[in-house]
């Protein structure tokens, strides 16, 4: 598919992109070398985010809103995308408040506002959850990580700390994912898929993963979409073992 973003989009995009401080993101991203990283970093990270933009613009109604839970500089296209081509609202959630300063101050030309809260103080009801790397973060989630990628050591792996972990992972769900409406769209990352098919098969709601994938710049983790409710006309898929 071709191009669908406005050309006013496309320059709030790049105009934001130019104005990311790098030396504060720092230590926020890589703690070293912060220059460096960005030099390398910022191009793909703009170009990919706006492929997802474009493919996440066509399934979004105007008008609607949008929970992001753990967004950063990875998601601005997409909510620079929704806030001007779909007039859509959008809230963004991020704990590390020395991002937040400086993604508010790239973005105070534009309807976009991050939010240094966790996510799950949100208020009303959203018609799309974005939710990628937040539930397979290796710094937070040391032990459940490397078995979402399929990495864990069985010699040094603790079960106990994964237990843990899980119970903490499951709590972000149950919070976040009820403030989704149904018929709703989630995006995630692939490997986090499970969680959401969890939530859903645990309340009964039928869900929809698209197959198709979008590489990201920052993470690496693919992103999907996933279709909720009987409303969209979407059959109920089982999770994959």
């Amino acid at each position: 598919m071709g191009k669908c973003l406005s050309s006013s989009t496309y320059r709030a995009i790049a105009s934001v992109f130019e104005r990311l401080e790098s030396k504060r993101l720092e230590s926020v991203y890589c703690y070293e070398g912060g220059d460096e990283f960005w030099r390398a970093k910022r191009e793909p990270c703009r170009r990919l985010g706006t492929k997802v933009a474009e493919a996440l613009v066509r399934k979004l109604p105007h008008g609607g809103r949008s929970l992001y839970i753990g967004a950063g500089v990875a998601e601005l296209p997409m909510l620079i995308a929704e806030a001007i081509d779909r007039e859509r609202y959008v809230e963004p959630y991020n704990l590390r408040r020395a991002e937040v300063t400086v993604l508010n101050r790239a973005c105070r030309d534009i309807p976009v506002r991050f939010i240094a809260r966790d996510a799950s103080s949100a208020q009303a009801r959203f018609d799309h959850l974005w939710m990628v790397s937040v539930l397979n973060d290796p710094e937070r989630f040391p032990h459940l990580s490397p078995l979402s990628y399929g990495q864990a050591n069985p010699v040094t792996f603790n079960p106990i700390a994964f237990q843990k972990e899980r119970r903490t992972v499951r709590a972000i769900v149950d919070r976040c994912m009820p403030k989704l409406s149904v018929p709703g769209l989630v995006t995630t990352s692939t490997e986090e898929v499970v969680w959401v098919a969890d939530w859903c098969h645990r309340h009964k709601i039928p869900y929809h993963v698209e197959r198709k994938q979008y590489p990201t710049a920052l993470v690496g983790d693919p992103i999907c979409f996933i279709t909720l409710g009987k409303e969209s006309g979407v059959r109920r898929k089982e999770i994959e073992t």
